[in-house]
């Protein structure tokens, strides 16, 4: 086993952590750990994360379900018009350019740390609609956030479970630990349409995807074990700026060569001042973005 094969495996398992946990992270970490550390290039590395993130979350459903945080009706719902709009994303995906592919899939990461980070408050209050989120649900509402869920999922192999997760909390009122089981569900179903888009112009490295697979299932049994007794509020906002740096990364990687050096220097400047803003300004805009808990 080579250690790139080793470093590939353990940040698996952590990437299956932040899917049990969080019921999102898993496609949005395992397509930059394939492209950066694996070496693959984009399109297997978005078909493979569908595969390895769409079992890990069927295999953390169970888990869940035990806990009694899965809602069936909502999630088959949701999960349902995901897999079209997958479907429709995966053949559009393997059949795009590479560097196109990366920077939507960057520009996803930006888009989903900045909401999770607006997003924290209301989440929280979300865990106090689960009384009477179990009554009547918006379904033509559900079906076409589903849908466009579905189709981001499969184009760029990101947006799973952070839009889920989110969608599930305000259309459904159902409680933040029951919206991260719930999202397992729908992951599962939309991961499992667009991989299928993927195959009908990608080839998988079965052996490699497996390998992954596994290291990442143990990761989210154990991550559905700590769901509940984790501050979540703290660990979704570290892991936030973790993808945000990741997403500025992506793209960085993607610009010209010549280019690439300022404008490190540039997100380097804009990340120093904002965190210099955040930590010692007291009227500071960030504040209102990404609040203290």
């Amino acid at each position: 086993m080579t250690p790139t094969l080793v470093t590939v495996l353990l940040l698996a398992l952590l990437i299956g952590v932040s899917l049990g946990l969080l019921g999102g992270g898993g496609t949005i970490l395992t397509v930059p750990l394939l492209v950066h550390v694996a070496g693959m290039d984009a399109k297997e590395a978005i078909a493979t994360s569908l595969f390895v993130v769409g079992v890990t979350a069927a295999v953390g459903v169970i888990g869940h379900a035990r806990g009694g945080r899965v809602r069936w009706r909502t999630g088959a719902l949701f999960g349902v018009a995901g897999m079209g709009g997958a479907w429709v994303g995966g053949l559009l995906g393997g059949r795009l350019p590479d560097t196109v592919l990366l920077v939507a899939f960057a520009i996803m990461m930006v888009v989903t740390a900045l909401a999770m980070l607006r997003g924290r408050r209301s989440g929280s209050s979300g865990e106090g609609k689960g009384a009477h989120g179990a009554g009547r649900l918006p379904v033509g509402r559900i079906l076409l956030d589903g849908a466009i869920v579905g189709l981001v999922t499969g184009l760029v192999g990101a947006g799973g479970g952070f839009l889920v997760v989110p969608a599930l909390a305000l259309l459904g009122g159902v409680p933040m630990p029951v919206a991260v089981g719930t999202s397992l569900l729908v992951i599962a179903m939309k991961s499992a349409a667009g991989f299928a888009g993927y195959l009908t112009a990608v080839p998988v490295d079965w052996a490699l995807a497996g390998a992954v697979t596994a290291s990442a299932v143990v990761g989210s049994l154990a991550g559905a074990r700590l769901a509940g007794r984790v501050p979540a509020a703290a660990l979704s906002r570290a892991f936030a700026w973790f993808v945000l740096v990741m997403g500025a990364f992506t793209l960085l990687q993607q610009a010209p060569a010549d280019l690439r050096i300022p404008l490190a220097v540039a997100i380097a400047s804009l990340g120093a001042g904002a965190g210099l803003c955040y930590g010692f300004v007291a009227r500071c805009p960030l504040r209102r973005l990404a609040p203290g808990t």
